[in-house]
């Protein structure tokens, strides 16, 4: 059977190993495009074989693009993907992709384990630099609809960084989760391993500060905060980042005056009328406090 890992046609990766998949000319203002940018799968229009162990898909670049965004956010609107109803019932046929309600007759998209695991399979490392993490199904049901929006403000906010900076490029989204999974490493650190250890953390406000400073994130009320996710990108070669909160109608009050305080990029959800779901906005938070 043909393994298109075999055909080493095309310039080398990051990490060294030979890249598959050509890069196809397209437009440079995707905003999906940075997502696929550690990824060697099809960039192009026609579909290309794609192996991951015992399996093979059929792969073309709308569907590698929609296959990237949906991982890095774990939750996608169908409608908000920019692809066509051919590029999902593909995906879904391909077992890549399934359907979850998201309430009001919308529906969205997230990875199958086998999505993610040709993901996970189909990453180049670039130099020990860190690279796009992609997730599988929904991690919290109760806030389906507040993550499901998040793909929305990317788009908006990419926007907005590509217009304000020449030679802009997105590395990668981090998802808050994965910001909170890296704050809990750094506070068991002096426990991990140890048999006599009671799982509390021992880090003093001191330490935590400084770990707050080192990441650029906010430390205040005694608390490190975070956003909904960060945009890391570089421009001219300088490494940046944009950090992204989304208020839904249930922020009020303390919750949104401290995260309004952070000074993160915030966007707005109002509430559902009779026209269906709402579209996030990129505004103050003076109306929720």
């Amino acid at each position: 059977m043909f393994d298109p890992r075999d055909d080493t046609r095309d310039r080398e990766g990051g990490d060294g190993r030979a890249r598959v998949y050509e890069d196809r000319d397209r437009d440079d203002q995707d905003p999906r495009d940075g997502l696929m940018r550690d990824l060697d799968l099809p960039r192009g229009d026609e579909r290309e074989l794609v192996m991951d162990r015992d399996r093979v898909f059929d792969l073309n670049g709308e569907d590698s693009r929609a296959l990237a965004v949906v991982g890095a956010f774990r939750v996608v609107p169908e409608h908000d993907l920019d692809a066509d109803h051919d590029t999902v019932e593909h995906l879904r046929g391909e077992g890549l992709v399934e359907t979850v309600d998201l309430g009001d007759g919308e529906r969205g998209l997230t990875l199958t384990r086998e999505g993610r695991d040709l993901l996970d399979a189909h990453s180049l490392n670039r130099h020990d630099e860190p690279s796009q993490t992609f997730y599988s199904g929904v991690s919290r049901e109760r806030e389906l609809n507040h993550d499901s929006h998040l793909y929305s403000t990317y788009r908006q906010e990419e926007a907005r960084l590509r217009t304000e900076h020449d030679g802009f490029e997105v590395r990668r989204v981090v998802l808050e989760q994965d910001l909170k999974r890296e704050y809990q490493e750094f506070l068991q650190e002096h426990n991990r391993g140890r048999a006599d250890s009671d799982g509390r953390p021992d880090r003093d406000e001191h330490e935590i500060r400084a770990w707050a400073r080192d990441h650029d994130l906010p430390y205040f009320d005694g608390q490190v905060h975070f956003p909904d996710y960060r945009i890391e990108y570089e421009v001219d070669g300088r490494e940046l980042h944009q950090d992204v909160e989304l208020f839904t109608p249930h922020y009020r009050g303390a919750h949104a005056a401290g995260h309004s305080k952070a000074g993160f990029q915030i966007y707005v959800v109002g509430s559902r009328g009779g026209g269906g779901r709402s579209v996030p906005r990129p505004r103050g938070a003076e109306e929720f406090l």
